[in-house]
Order: C-alpha cells, then sequence, then structure tokens
C-alpha cells in the first residue's frame, strides 16, 4: 500500500513539473478585443466611438427616379420656359446618393451634436438640349455633382451651419415628390437643400419652443423693366443689390400628441442696384424691406390610420416672394399661344423706387396608410401673384393692357410601396393649371397646363 502511495504521488509531482514547463513557454494572453459598444442615448443605430464618449450614428440613402413631362427639370416642371415642341425634352432622370453621419456627446451645456449628408446627384442623363458641344455629340447630359445639403453643429439651444430654415413647416418632401417650383407652395420650404442658418431656439416645456435665426437670403429677383419683353424675360438693364444682410426668421411653435401647430414671420432685403450700367452716377431707388408671415397646421389622426395625418400652410409676402413659392419665372407655350408668370420682389423703373410684388400661397394634403406597406397623399396648392397698380402702369407703358397678376393651382396623388424595410417604391402624378392676365408680347395670351409623372425607387438606411 505505501508503495503505491508513493508511486501516485511520485506521478503527481511529474505532471505538475511538466506543465510548468509547458506553461512557461506559452505566449503571454492577449489583452481583450475592444468591441464597438452600442450608445442608447439617442436612439437606435448610435454607438460609442472607440476610446471616447462620443456616440455616433452613420446612414444615408440612395435614390433613382424617372420622370415624364418635366421640361427636362423635375425640380423646375413643365411651366417653366417651356417652348413644348421637338426640342422639349418629356423624358428625364435623376439619381442621388447622400451618407449622413450623427455624432453627439454629452456636455456641461447639454448635448452637443454635429450633423452631416454629403453625396452626389446627377440630373437629365438624356437631355439632348445641354449646352455641351461635347454632350450633344455624344448624346449625353449633365455630369452628376457633389454637395453637403447639411452641415451643422448644435448646442445649448444654438443651431449653426446648414440646415432647414426655421420658417419652414409643412415638410412637403414628405408628403410629395415634387418641389421647388414643381409644386409651388412647396417652394417654401428648404428642407431638401437646405438654407444657411445661425439660430436661438428657447425650449417652454410642453412642447412649446420659440426661435429667432439669421438666415441666408432668400433672393428673387428685382427687374427693371425697360423693355416689352420684360415681363415674360425679366429684362433689365440692373437689378437686386448685393447681399448686405441676412434675412430675419422667427417662429413660435408647438408640437404635442395631437400634431404640431408654427407660426412665423421673415424680413427681407429687396432693395435694387443702379438705375442704368454707368453705376452709382446714373442713381438708385431707394432701399425697400420686404416681409412674409406663415402659419401652419399639423393634425395627427390616427383614428383613420395609423400614422395618418393632415397638415396645411399659408404663406404671405410683400417683396420676399420666395417665401410664398420657388424663385423660377413661369412660361410655356402652345402653339401660336403663350402663359407667362414672373416671380419677383419688387420692380422698378428708369426712375422711381422699386414697387414691391406680393403674393401668398396656401399647400394642403393628407396622407393615409392602408397598412405598413402601402400610403397615399393626396395634395394641393394655389399660388397667387399680384403687382399694384404702379407696377403695372410700368409694363402697361411698353404694351398696351398689359397686366402681369397671375396664379397657379395644382393637384397631385403619391402613393408609395415598401415590398421591404427601408425601400420604398413610388408614382407621383400632378397637374398644374397657370392662370395668367398677361396678353401682348410675343403671342396671344392663353392660360395654360400640365401633366407630370414620375417614379421613384429609394433605399433607405438609417438617416
Amino acid at each position: 500500500m505505501k508503495m503505491v502511495k508513493s508511486l501516485l504521488l511520485g506521478a503527481a509531482a511529474g505532471v505538475v513539473a511538466m506543465t510548468g514547463a509547458q506553461a512557461a513557454d506559452l505566449p503571454v494572453k492577449a489583452k481583450p478585443v475592444q468591441y464597438v459598444k452600442i450608445c442608447s442615448l439617442y436612439g437606435a443605430g448610435f454607438y460609442y466611438i472607440p476610446g471616447t464618449d462620443t456616440c455616433i450614428k452613420v446612414g444615408g440613402w440612395v435614390r433613382m427616379q424617372m420622370g415624364y413631362g418635366y421640361n427636362g427639370n423635375t425640380t423646375n416642371g413643365p411651366l417653366t420656359g417651356n417652348v413644348n415642341n421637338r426640342s422639349t425634352t418629356d423624358f428625364n432622370t435623376r439619381n442621388r446618393g447622400y451618407i449622413t453621419a450623427d455624432a453627439r456627446s454629452q456636455t456641461e451645456y447639454g448635448t452637443l451634436r454635429a450633423y452631416i449628408a454629403v453625396g452626389l446627384s446627377g440630373d437629365n442623363a438624356t437631355n439632348s438640349t445641354s449646352t455641351s458641344a461635347t454632350n450633344i455629340t455624344a448624346g449625353i447630359g449633365s455630369a452628376s455633382a457633389f454637395n453637403a445639403n447639411r452641415a451643422f453643429i448644435q448646442l445649448a439651444g444654438f443651431t449653426f451651419g446648414r440646415a432647414q430654415s426655421f420658417y419652414d413647416f409643412m415638410g412637403y418632401s414628405a408628403l410629395s415628390y415634387h418641389g421647388g417650383a414643381n409644386w409651388t407652395p412647396a417652394g417654401a420650404d428648404t428642407g431638401d437643400g437646405g438654407q444657411q442658418v445661425f439660430a436661438y431656439t428657447a425650449q417652454f416645456g410642453n412642447g412649446l419652443s420659440a426661435t429667432i435665426s439669421l438666415e441666408e437670403s432668400r433672393n428673387g429677383a428685382v427687374a427693371q423693366v425697360a423693355s416689352a419683353v420684360a415681363f415674360a424675360a425679366a429684362s433689365a438693364t440692373s437689378g437686386r443689390v448685393g447681399n448686405k444682410w441676412p434675412d430675419v426668421v422667427g417662429n413660435l411653435r408647438i408640437d404635442q400628441a395631437w400634431g404640431s401647430a408654427q407660426v412665423a414671420g421673415a424680413i427681407h432685403n429687396a432693395s435694387a442696384e443702379y438705375y442704368t450700367a454707368a453705376g452709382p452716377a446714373s442713381g438708385h431707388p431707394g432701399n425697400e424691406i420686404g416681409y412674409a408671415f406663415s402659419a401652419g397646421l399639423r393634425l395627427n389622426a390616427p383614428m383613420i390610420g395609423k400614422g395618418d395625418y393632415f397638415a396645411a400652410q399659408f404663406n404671405w409676402t410683400e417683396g420676399a416672394i420666395r417665401y410664398a413659392t420657388a424663385g423660377t419665372s413661369y412660361g410655356k407655350t402652345s402653339g401660336g399661344e403663350s402663359g407667362f408668370g414672373l416671380l419677383s420682389d419688387g420692380v422698378y423703373g428708369a426712375t422711381g423706387d422699386v414697387q414691391l410684388t406680393s403674393a401668398w400661397s396656401v399647400g394642403a394634403a393628407f396622407e393615409h396608410n392602408w397598412n405598413p406597406k402601402w400610403k397615399t397623399s393626396i395634395y394641393g396648392g394655389y399660388t397667387e401673384v399680384d403687382y399694384n397698380d404702379a407696377a403695372t402702369a410700368l409694363f402697361a407703358a411698353f404694351t398696351a393692357g398689359a397686366n402681369p397678376d397671375f396664379s397657379i393651382w395644382q393637384v397631385g396623388t403619391r402613393t408609395a410601396w415598401a415590398p421591404v424595410p427601408n425601400l420604398e417604391v413610388g408614382v407621383d402624378v400632378i397637374y398644374s393649371k397657370l392662370n395668367s392676365a398677361f396678353s401682348g408680347v410675343a403671342a396671344t395670351s392663353m392660360d395654360q397646363d400640365a401633366w407630370a409623372a414620375q417614379l421613384r425607387i429609394q433605399r433607405n438606411f438609417y438617416p
């Protein structure tokens, strides 16, 4: 028995010795891998940048769309400079792709946020009216362009950089694929392209807030009526004054479970340069200040369908046309008849003051979600532009009976299908009617109308 114990103890001692020798030969244990840590402070998609207390979310979207009836420009649409003949580009395309980054961290002044959206956008790959000799020969259109439509910093209620204007409210791009001059009230919304802002927002609790903002000027034309073609072509021997100060924008807003409401206003420089190309020696009109006012309402309608809502916005302006609609003038020819609409902050003659242009617009829409995969919006808008008696007399001096007043009304509908999450396939159809009171220049006056439609396919990932 003693012999067995001795053998067992000896064997155990040998094993320990061998194990110690082998352990001495093993490499030093590697440090644990630092995996990405989820950041739950700001919602889904955020994670900590390794080694920091900053959370970041990376996302973006890719879009392809094809349109028919847009006169070669999806933004401006069929009622902008459309000669309506064989040179008109009826079919056009647009491709866009953006990458976004949202970085946030906590400071003693609250959340410090920086956001950027950068990407490529290319229009009209089949545009035969390209002015490039190379493109005409090759039969191709414009190349893609790089831009950043968002690049801003937020801290302690301040917003600095390129963001959405604080005058905006309705969010037209969420309801329709049309914007700019295509759905005219949507021209009051800078949501897609953004605006340079320097703003402060005060939060009062219960969803009530107020903002004061210095913003990039929304400049419309200030045209000198110097010839009979001035109405159609906005011909001028001089124009608006150079940017002297930013637009001043303010709003009062409430956001609650039932929806949202906002009133907003803006002050805008609508002054002109000189009377002639001679410059200072020719004199100039006195300075003019334009202004704008808007009221918007959004009502959630979960009793009709989950996510359903109604939205509307009214804009009234004088000398600040781009707060009511897009800054592109309208014109379409049908045979020997044409209709025109000159958009301007104001007009002036060889002497005298700038006559400010008045305009108002209203847009309204309803979106219904049939189920998680299908949704439909119905929308419409009306825009009216009015030149005062003195401005009308400037045009009438060249063309008897000329009346520059005009209006546009539009209706449309968009239906979108999400076959899988974060992929949208949609069709949007819009009808536009231009009511022009102008007559006597180049062609007989006639109201103009147009249909346009587009197909969009868009893949979204964390925005």
